[in-house]
C-alpha cells in the first residue's frame, strides 16, 4: 500500500509542475512579442518549475509489472 501511495502523490506532483509549466510557456509566448520585465520573470519561472520536474526524478516505482 505504501508504494502505491508514494507513486500517486508522484504522478499528481508531476501533474501539478507540467501545469505550471504549461501555462508559463502560453504567458511566454504572448510576451515574446514584447520587452519588458514581466517576459524575464515568467522566463525565470519557467526555469524554475523545469528544475523542480528534474530534482523529482523518475517515479518511484513503474506502474506495471
Amino acid at each position: 500500500m505504501g508504494v502505491e501511495r508514494a507513486v500517486t502523490r508522484w504522478y499528481v506532483r508531476r501533474q501539478e509542475i507540467q501545469q505550471d509549466i504549461d501555462v508559463q510557456q502560453a504567458r511566454l509566448e504572448q510576451l515574446r512579442k514584447e520587452d519588458s520585465l514581466e517576459r524575464g520573470v515568467v522566463e525565470r519561472q519557467l526555469v524554475e518549475a523545469r528544475l523542480r520536474l528534474h530534482n523529482l526524478g523518475p517515479c518511484p516505482k513503474s506502474m506495471m509489472g
